[in-house]
């Protein structure tokens, strides 16, 4: 049996596909929707539109960002020898959170992943490996310490390693099947200063 009508059934059916919210979350996210001021409502679903229509990949990084080159890679105080490669945009965020890195990214979108059909043509890696033709002093794998982040850390150092690059992984510190985004500030920053390298 319907409790709502259409209307009210449609959002809530559109916001619990959000990840994360639940079909409760999303009839609370619904009917607080419906009681703010229709102005408000047209500035969030305003938002929403322009950040879908005008945000894309970083030429440089392939971060998102409403810019051809995102504000970190086109710092010039920033060390563009030293590149960490991180699985998405959330990972890099955690990371300059600790205000420890002062390097640029490499985003992946994503992680090698088999039983998913996932590899390594699947994620930024060509984009990477393309990158170090440039002038680079060192790679910093941070990705995931899953099982896929592991194989995807494994892919990348074996493909770097012949180019003379220093290669490094993020330390231990990160727990094992722990998702970076999640992750505080300075569990991060001892993971960053004690890497090893690969």
């Amino acid at each position: 049996m319907d409790l709502y009508s259409g209307y009210i059934n449609r959002l809530i059916s559109e916001l619990s596909v959000l990840p994360g919210i639940g079909s409760k979350s999303a009839q609370r996210l619904a009917f607080h929707i419906i009681n703010m001021p229709k102005e408000q409502v047209e500035k969030l679903a305003g938002a929403m539109t322009e950040a879908r229509e005008n945000i894309r990949y970083c030429n440089v990084c392939f971060t998102l960002t409403d810019r051809e080159v995102c504000p970190i890679c086109s710092d010039a105080s920033r060390n563009q020898k030293q590149i960490m490669v991180v699985e998405n945009t959330r990972d890099m965020t955690a990371y300059e959170k600790t205000h420890k890195y002062n390097g640029v990214y490499h985003v992946l979108h994503g992680a090698i992943n088999p039983s998913l059909g996932i590899g390594p043509a699947d994620i930024k890696l060509t984009e990477l490996i393309k990158r170090l033709e440039r002038d680079v002093d060192e790679v910093i794998i941070a990705t995931n310490s899953s099982i896929e982040g592991e194989t995807t850390a494994m892919y990348i150092s074996k493909l770097i390693k012949p180019t003379g690059i220093k290669v490094t992984r993020i330390a231990s510190g990160v727990p094992v099947g722990g998702e970076l985004e999640y992750i505080d500030e300075v569990t991060l920053s001892r993971a960053l200063d004690a890497r090893v390298e690969l």
